[in-house]
Order: structure tokens, then C-alpha cells, then sequence
């Protein structure tokens, strides 16, 4: 495998420059930028030529040098370029080797163990039950997915988890509005009537309506009600307070809207084959947070206020703004709640990493509670990670970026978005007469799971998105359409060859097949680049090139010619097929075999 040969460069070329003298050399084997350049390139001749006081070409054509005498299997020949690099080629006969290896781990091909023994635990999606995730959450949700993938792939035990705030002013507004809009007649709106009359109020089933989209209507109504009725706002902030000297009846309201938010929510997991292992709940640890500020205190790592607040003292050491841990009344907020709880994530799971994957808008505040944390002895700030990402909209009438509002009851449902997607797919089948009316259903549900999905994946995380549907079902543009519709092709060509593959034998040299062949030694090379980015866009971005170099190759190539080329032709259609497959399995997207 590719990754060997690169193990051996990497070895060799470490120790050459240390017997210059250069202690712990750095050596990074990239991608040539084309393929007229060889297969990889490294820089470590201009990375050290100040310290070895030599000229980076002459020391690129040294090592080249060098290499080439260690007669390096796999290794064709080595080349210095201006300023300073040197370009590694590789031979036919490794790039074949390679591509027998991608058939011989299948399923496999991709994995490593760059993490074993490692616990990481990420926390991901994380949505207030007060309402339906909306897009918003659906990117965070498959990126978190996402790097639970990579790095389990990359040998780690991995946790996914989340946290409820299931409590406050927001989940009140749910329990309002679910008493005062989901009445079946004139009851009046209250509690403890409630209790003893449940079966005067709708449920989500009795409504018509998916439990998430229920609690949805219940918020807004109950936002809108607050806002134009003084005595409601007034009444629903009784019921926090209520709910904080643990009244009974408000508990009871309480755990039923919350039960069916989760319903909703769990359904919508389901539905995209994404999980937590571990959910945490905000009114189980809230108040724990008030212990960690006593204790930062008595070590002097805070200090109080005239006033009674209490505030962090991290500008001089860790050049970060402060925030306040107590109000002056003895109020937390959610810093100080998020320190309890990493402590006990830390303890729970003996975790060697903690990733939080969170909009960007929290990142001072992800920065204040690692230092905090730090300060607390919780962990070192190296022990934790904010994974920020950037905002989604929709297109609106002019084609620009059109911003969600759960409050406004404008912001597009998860569900919702893929029901549109599968629609689109479902309208094209009956449109061509394709698949039995059962077979439309299930292939149309996976394909509109696949174009959402990567049409959220395939972008940097930090880059903002506007979502357009038409696009994502496009199967000739840069969509999971085009790498499902290409996959569905290898599968077509294998099945139309039936038993005629077999083993092959290797042509002495590549043909018009070369620049595919060479794409398929990158994979591996991706998914670590993925995992040290914690972002596996470049997977997807890897897979639109792996299709397009195939599609190329396919329609200037006949596979099933019956010549002695065919079985090897068959085996790099199935080598192609396996990486794609293992590709979209890393963005939690499952293959089809017909469209």
C-alpha cells in the first residue's frame, strides 16, 4: 500500500537529515499538485536550509539523490524543482499494488490506527427541546457525526453526546403555550386543572401534527402571546419560579411537553441514522456549578466583586476577556453550570479529549471555560476543543442568504427539508415510469438523505451556507447525487460483468487510466487530513474528484471489451466503487445500487 512506500520515504529522508545534524526534523509528504510532478512532494529542504546554512535546490537534489540509491521499492525516481522542492514519483507496478490492496481490505480501506487507545468524547446538536431542529442544527448534527466517524475509523473510542437545557424561560413558554393553544374546548388555562383533566388537551397524534413540530407551535404561540399580553409574559415567569421551588403540578407539565420534544427529536436522529451515547440534562447539574466558584475562590483563582458577583481572572494569563461565574444575587449562568459538567464528563469518561462542536458565536465563551477549567484542574486547555462552524440560510427571491428565526416560526425543519428533497426525487421517478411504487419510496428516502447530507458536508465548517434544493438533487453537479449516481455505475458495470472479472494481470505501464489510479492513493491521505481539521469536507471534496476522473476515464474507455485488459479494467471500476462506498459511509451517507 501507498501508505507504506510513504513510511519508508519519510523514514529515510528523517534520518538523512539528522545525520546533517538537524535534531527532530519535521518531514511531510503532500499531494503533488499534478500529476506531472509525481504523486508527492516535500519542502524540507527549504524548511532547513537556514539551518544548514546550504541552498534548498542543492539540498533538494542531495536528498533526491540520496533516495534514489536506497533503491526504495515503489519509489520510480526523485526530483528537485526551483526553489527547493522535491517531487516523489512512484512506479506503475506500486500504484497497481495499491489499488489490490484497496480490493483486499474493502470495507476496511480507509482505517487506521492513528488514535488507538484514545477516548475522545464530542458533543454535538445539543438542540433546546422547546422546538423542531432546524437546519442550523442539522449542520452541527453532521459535522459532530461526522468527526464521531473519523476518528472511530481512526482508531478512537469515541462518545457522542449532547445536552438538554431543558429548563428555563423558553421550555415555560412551551408549557404555556400547550395550555392555552391545545385546548379541545373553553377549560381554563391552568396547571393544576390540567392535571386532574389531561384528556381535554391535544396530544401531537390527536393534532395531526409530528411531536417536535407540536412543541414548536406551543412555543411560538405562547412567544407571540408573551409579547403582546404583559400578564401572560408575567405568568409564564411565574412558572420558572415555580418549577425552581420544585411545585408539583409545574413538574408534572414539565416532563410531559419535555417527553414529547424528545420524542420528536429522537425521531429526527433516527431518521438521519445519527446518535448520542450519553444525554446530559441540564436541571440534573445546574446547581452543581455553584460548588466549583466556591472552591476557585478559596484558591484565589477568583475574586468577588464589591457587589457579590463573582469574576474569572484570566486576562493576565490567558489573554481572554473575564466573565462574571455568579450574579450578585447568587444567580449562575451557563458558564458556570458547563464547568460542573465538563468535570463530570471528565470523570465520567477518563477522556484524553473533549471536543464541543458549537456556532462560532460561543467561542469566547468555550475559550473562558477551558481556561477555567484549567485554572480548576479539570484539564489543560490542550484537553479540550470548540469546533465552531458557519451559519446556514436559505435562498431567497433574489438568490442571496435568507436567515432563520425559531422565534419568528420562519426557521425550515429538518424534516421538512428532506420530505422537499424527496419529493423532488419521488416527482422525477413517476415523471420516467422508474421503480415499482414500494422500491421509489425507499430508494427516494436514501437518496434525499444523500444530497441533504452532502450538500451540508461538502463545504469548509467555518464557510457559511445557503441552501439551494434544485442543487442538491442536480446529479451532474458537485452533489451527492453525482457521487451516488457515479457508485451506482461501478455497481452496473460489475454486474453486467458477472464472472468475468477474476485476478487480472498488471500492464506494464498505466494508460489512459493513470490519473484515476493515482486518485485512489490519496484516500487515506484525506480522511488524516480530515481528522487533524476535525472536518470531513475534505473527504467529500475527494469523492467529487475521485468521480470525476472516473467519469472521464469511463467515457473514453470500453470496460467490458473481452480483451486481456478487461478483469484488470473490472478491478479498478471495483476499487473505485469500494472507496466511494467507504467515502460516503465516513459523511453517514448509505449507497444505493440503482437510481
Amino acid at each position: 500500500m501507498v501508505q507504506d512506500i510513504k513510511k519508508e520515504l519519510t523514514k529515510k529522508i528523517s534520518g538523512w537529515l539528522q545525520a546533517l545534524g538537524v535534531a527532530d526534523p519535521v518531514v511531510q509528504l503532500d499531494k503533488s499538485v499534478v500529476s506531472e510532478f509525481g504523486e508527492f512532494a516535500t519542502n524540507v529542504a527549504m524548511r532547513y536550509a537556514k539551518d544548514l546554512s546550504r541552498n534548498p535546490l542543492v539540498i533538494a537534489n542531495e536528498l533526491g539523490q540520496f533516495l534514489v540509491e536506497q533503491d526504495i521499492e515503489g519509489l520510480e525516481k526523485a526530483e528537485a524543482v526551483k526553489p527547493g522542492f522535491l517531487n516523489l514519483y512512484l512506479t506503475s507496478k506500486a500504484k497497481i499494488a495499491h489499488m489490490r490492496g484497496v480490493l483486499e481490505y474493502g470495507s476496511a480501506f480507509g482505517h487506521n490506527h492513528s488514535h488507538q487507545g484514545e477516548r475522545w468524547v464530542i458533543e454535538h446538536t445539543s438542540p433546546n427541546p422547546n422546538k423542531a431542529m432546524h437546519l442550523g442544527h442539522l449542520r452541527n448534527n453532521l459535522l459532530g457525526m461526522g468527526i464521531v466517524r473519523l476518528l472511530k475509523a481512526s482508531g478512537a473510542e469515541v462518545v457522542a453526546d449532547a445536552v438538554y437545557n431543558n429548563r428555563g424561560i423558553a421550555i415555560a413558554k412551551v408549557m404555556y403555550g400547550f395550555l392555552a393553544h391545545m385546548k379541545k374546548g373553553t377549560q381554563p388555562t391552568d396547571i393544576f386543572y390540567w392535571t386532574k383533566h389531561k384528556d381535554e388537551w391535544y396530544l401531537p397524534k390527536e393534532k395531526g401534527l409530528k411531536p417536535d413540530v407540536f412543541v414548536t407551535e406551543c412555543y411560538v404561540l405562547a412567544e407571540k402571546d408573551a409579547k403582546e399580553n404583559a400578564e401572560i409574559d408575567k405568568l409564564i415567569r411565574q412558572m420558572v419560579i415555580d418549577w425552581e421551588s420544585q411545585n408539583e403540578a409545574v413538574w408534572e407539565l414539565w416532563d410531559c411537553v419535555l417527553q414529547i420534544a424528545y420524542s420528536g427529536i429522537n425521531r429526527t436522529l433516527e431518521r438521519l441514522g445519527s446518535h448520542w451515547d450519553k444525554v446530559w440534562y441540564e436541571h440534573e447539574h445546574y446547581q452543581k456549578g455553584k460548588q466549583y466558584v466556591e472552591k476557585g475562590l478559596d484558591k484565589g483563582i477568583f475574586k468577588r466583586l464589591e457587589d457579590g458577583a463573582v469574576l474569572t481572572d484570566l486576562e493576565e494569563n490567558y489573554g481572554i476577556t473575564d466573565t462574571v461565574l455568579l450574579k450578585n444575587d447568587g444567580t449562575s449562568l451557563y458558564i458556570t453550570q458547563d464547568i460542573a459538567l465538563t468535570d463530570l464528563k471528565r470523570k465520567t469518561y477518563n477522556a484524553d479529549k473533549l471536543i464541543w462542536v458549537i456556532g462560532p458565536d460561543q467561542s469566547l465563551a468555550m475559550k473562558q471555560l477551558f481556561a477555567v477549567s484549567e485554572q480548576l484542574g479539570i484539564g489543560r486547555v490542550e484537553d479540550f476543543a470548540h469546533v465552531p462552524y458557519g451559519y446556514v440560510g436559505l435562498k431567497d427571491e433574489a438568490g442571496g442568504f435568507k436567515k432563520m428565526s425559531s422565534r419568528e416560526g420562519t426557521a425550515l425543519f429538518i424534516d421538512d427539508l428532506i420530505d422537499e428533497v424527496k419529493g423532488m426525487v419521488l416527482d422525477r421517478y413517476e415523471k420516467e415510469d422508474r421503480h415499482t411504487t414500494e422500491n421509489r419510496e425507499v430508494i427516494a428516502e436514501q437518496l434525499a438523505l444523500a444530497a441533504v447530507k452532502f450538500a451540508f458536508l461538502k463545504s469548509d465548517r467555518m464557510q457559511g451556507i445557503t441552501f439551494d434544493v434544485e442543487q442538491s438533487v442536480d446529479v451532474q453537479g458537485d452533489s451527492g447525487m453525482y457521487v451516488m449516481y457515479t457508485y451506482v455505475r461501478t455497481q452496473s458495470i460489475l454486474r453486467k460483468a458477472g464472472e468475468a472479472k477474476g485476478e487480472f494481470v498488471a500492464p506494464g505501464e498505466l494508460g489512459s487510466e493513470a490519473k484515476l489510479v493515482r486518485t485512489l492513493l490519496y484516500f487515506e491521505d484525506i480522511i488524516e487530513k480530515s481528522v487533524g481539521d476535525l472536518s470531513v469536507h475534505h473527504v467529500a471534496q475527494y469523492l467529487l474528484e475521485l468521480c470525476s476522473e472516473f467519469n472521464s476515464w469511463y467515457a473514453k474507455e470500453t470496460i467490458l471489451d473481452g480483451t486481456g485488459h478487461e478483469a484488470y479494467k473490472l478491478s479498478l471500476v471495483e476499487a473505485v466503487g469500494v472507496t466511494i462506498q467507504n467515502g460516503l459511509a465516513l459523511l453517514g451517507i448509505e449507497t444505493v445500487d440503482e437510481m
